[in-house]
């Protein structure tokens, strides 16, 4: 059909948040080796218009607030090269002990890294 198949805009989401925290100056296996995991609970992507087969594609992702409790919301959104926004949409986290299997807080090195970026 020549356009980027829908399925594949959740591994667009993927790689933004992935960036962002590497942007913070560690990484998800960091947070792994901690004993932290961060499952998704929830996704949200709206089609604006789509992406064409061999389009760069550009990936905006953002903190618009500081996590709160148990869960972090990463927004993305993807553009063309023309810089036309091709998608919008979010994906919600929740913090998970690796031991224990259950939710747990705002981990130390997050806030750490976060903070500056909310006061």
């Amino acid at each position: 059909m020549g356009y980027l198949y829908y399925g594949n805009y959740a591994l667009y989401y993927e790689v933004g948040r992935t960036e962002l925290i590497r942007d913070l100056g560690f990484s998800y296996k960091e947070l792994e080796e901690k004993g932290i995991m961060m499952p998704v609970v929830e996704y949200r992507s709206k089609y604006v218009r789509p992406a064409l087969y061999d389009d760069i594609v550009t990936i905006k992702t953002s903190l618009r607030d500081f996590p709160k409790g148990k869960k972090i919301t990463f927004y993305t959104e993807l553009f063309n090269e023309k810089k036309q926004r091709l998608n919008t949409g979010f994906v919600i986290l929740v913090f998970v002990d690796k031991r224990s299997g259950k939710t747990t807080g705002l981990p130390p090195i997050l806030k750490e890294k976060l903070t500056p970026f909310f006061d």
